[in-house]
């Protein structure tokens, strides 16, 4: 054969589909020449590795071509001028119409990112292969931001101060979304480091922090709190009011509970963005006085002997 395809991407005959295309995708990352702008070679390494993926992938090409070998492309059925796979499955782009951002692995996440951020680095400051150069892009600046989590479940503007590369501060307002999750991360697109001359600013990525609370913990689209009840209010029922992120409320505390009780507030829980409102749940934590008097203590015993229980009859390893 003048040109052995599966040479060309190190396969064998009996590759899969699914084993030409992992061959394709590593050596097209290898070979594109706005990758390797010093390589002279790239071009023609990149078109032979195209011209081998398009046959190949193509079943009924790749019969003819284990068939006749060499004269394949003598027969009007090979490759027409130079025709190429696109990641999208768009046949009959040249290199300079691949999409970088899926052969080099795709969108990753919400704010962007992996090898397609990657990318932009490396061709900064250049256009389209063999347009003129495009102006450079600002670098991204990445930021860290604490809040507490009232803020993260009802969203609210803040402020945040970063440092610029020429050492100035500014003051930029964030909002933050009602319902965010410790961890997500917010882009403010154009408002990172400008470039030298007239190119596009890089963008702010932050990442948000959801500091802890000292009573109210996040379950999901859930909130619980654990709501101190004195011993009466459990044992003989009460109303009382306990706070939540929409205001506060009137919980009933029903009669004769436990500490440990759970009750459930329908639609005070963390929004999201269907609409939906998750649920708070609210723990009763029984406190007794600090200090009981002899006559206290004796009321107690009364009771414990008209009631006797077993309340660690169930409690196994």
């Amino acid at each position: 054969m003048a040109e052995d395809y599966y040479k060309v991407l190190g396969i064998n005959r009996s590759a899969s589909e699914a084993d030409i295309q992992k061959a394709y995708r590593q050596l097209a990352r290898k070979y594109h020449p706005d990758l390797n702008p010093e390589d002279k070679n790239a071009k023609r390494r990149f078109q032979e590795v195209q011209r081998a993926f398009d046959v190949l992938s193509d079943s009924n090409k790749r019969e003819l071509y284990d068939r006749y070998g060499s004269s394949f492309e003598s027969m009007g059925a090979g490759p027409q001028g130079g025709a190429t796979w696109h990641p999208s499955g768009r046949p009959g782009a040249g290199f300079e119409e691949v999409d970088l951002n899926e052969l080099l692995g795709g969108r990753f996440g919400e704010t962007g990112g992996g090898f397609a951020d990657l990318f932009k680095q490396f061709t900064a400051g250049r256009g389209p292969a063999g347009g003129q150069p495009a102006a450079r892009r600002g670098a991204n600046l990445k930021h860290e931001l604490t809040v507490p989590l009232n803020v993260a479940i009802a969203g609210r503007d803040v402020n945040l101060r970063i440092q610029r590369a020429n050492g100035k501060t500014e003051t930029i307002s964030v909002k933050i979304p009602a319902g965010i999750e410790d961890g997500k991360k917010i882009r403010l697109r154009g408002q990172g480091e400008k470039p030298p001359g007239n190119g596009r600013a890089g963008d702010l990525l932050i990442t948000v922090r959801v500091a802890p609370h000292p009573c109210f913990e996040r379950n999901g689209k859930h909130l619980e709190v654990r709501v101190p009840v004195t011993l009466a209010e459990a044992a003989l029922g009460a109303t009382i009011d306990v706070p939540t992120p929409h205001g506060t409320i009137s919980l009933k505390v029903p009669p004769c509970s436990s500490g440990g009780t759970r009750l459930r507030v329908k639609g005070h829980g963390v929004p999201a963005k269907s609409g939906n409102v998750g649920d708070m749940f609210a723990i009763l934590q029984i406190v007794l006085p600090p200090k009981l008097s002899p006559a206290d203590q004796e009321v107690i015993q009364q009771l414990n002997d008209r009631h006797p229980q077993d309340p660690r009859a169930n409690l196994n390893w």
